[in-house]
């Protein structure tokens, strides 16, 4: 009988812990609002990251691949689908912030965003997002074309799938997060009615896909060994697996542009110096410097880089006008 009794003790301490493990944790009750009504509209602009809209720049590289920025009424259509790309994204950050508010107030860092801070009410979040998920695509389809309504739509469509589960499929989310930024180069082409070359999206997506996989393995770099990953996926990647896709998507962006760059296309040369092959060297250069960051784990968002690293972007503004003497045949 003495021994039962420690046995019983310990089977006890078992069912305890075991049902605590199966029971869901409550739910945190929401963080009071701060700042009322008038935080309200500060935090909706916070919550749609301004920050990331630079990325829609990238809707007047086919426009430009093209030489047809500033061809008539151009400027103001790229304004327009700009401005309609910017409002996509920002529906969908509002979204993933409403459906991960409760998660994002255990973490050190994304407890501060507005709707985790209790700033944006979450069916405000929700309201706004699907409003500007609506009205986006509905805008595009009256004052630009039924194309680009129909990549906006896919756009909203796909991000929204990767918020609820895609982001959590190995090597699908690396193919999302790459498409969306090749939507973005092609919607410009779509609002002008520019065919795009087969080197223009072979660059463009391996390129994308290169900085996506070079961020991915930078966080992968500086959160090895550590608890708490932003990303639940970053601990199911290798590093070495991750080097090999941004190596991998490296080597294939500059064989698509040289082949971009030593096809003549039957235009004869007419222009002081071989631009178009001459573009070559800087193109690689920014590939290699811009890797740099990437083998030492410090590639975070691509548009950080860039501007942070004085070299990169000399070398950027050197090939952009390479690029741009090549395009006007100069």
């Amino acid at each position: 009988m003495t021994e039962a009794a420690p046995l019983t003790s310990a089977a006890s301490e078992r069912e305890a812990l075991l049902h605590e493990q199966r029971t869901p944790p409550r739910p945190s009750a929401p963080p009071p609002r701060k700042g009322g009504l008038r935080a309200l509209p500060k935090g909706l602009l916070r919550t749609a990251r301004p920050k990331q809209w630079v990325k829609n720049v990238l809707v007047i590289t086919a426009p430009a691949a093209a030489g047809e920025l500033f061809s008539p009424g151009a400027p103001t259509q790229l304004a327009l689908v700009f401005a309609l790309f910017t409002a996509c994204a920002s529906a969908v950050y509002l979204v993933n912030d409403a459906r991960d508010a409760e998660a994002d107030r255990a973490h050190p860092t994304k407890r501060h965003r507005p709707v985790a801070a209790g700033q944006v009410p979450v069916p405000v979040a929700y309201a706004v997002g699907a409003a500007l998920a609506v009205l986006a695509p509905a805008t595009a389809a009256w004052l630009t074309s039924p194309a680009v309504a129909a990549l906006l739509a896919a756009y909203i469509g796909m991000q929204l799938a990767y918020c609820v589960s895609l982001k959590h499929v190995l090597v699908v989310d690396l193919v999302v997060v790459t498409t969306g930024f090749l939507m973005r180069a092609v919607i410009g082409g779509l609002a002008l009615g520019i065919p795009l070359s087969r080197w223009f999206l072979i660059t463009t997506g391996f390129g994308a896909l290169f900085m996506v996989s070079a961020k991915r393995y930078s966080e992968a770099v500086q959160m090895a060994g550590k608890a708490g990953a932003t990303r639940a996926l970053l601990t199911e990647y290798t590093t070495g697996y991750l080097r090999f896709v941004w190596q991998l998507a490296a080597a294939v962006a500059v064989l698509g542009y040289c082949l971009w760059a030593l096809e003549e296309g039957g235009v004869p040369h007419t222009s002081v110096l071989p631009w178009r092959q001459l573009s070559v060297v800087a193109f690689i250069l920014a590939i290699l410097r811009y890797a740099v960051f990437a083998d030492r784990g410090t590639a975070g968002e691509p548009e950080d880089v860039v501007l942070h690293d004085r070299a990169l972007a000399v070398i950027g503004v050197v090939w952009l006008a390479m690029y741009g003497l090549a395009v006007a045949n100069w």
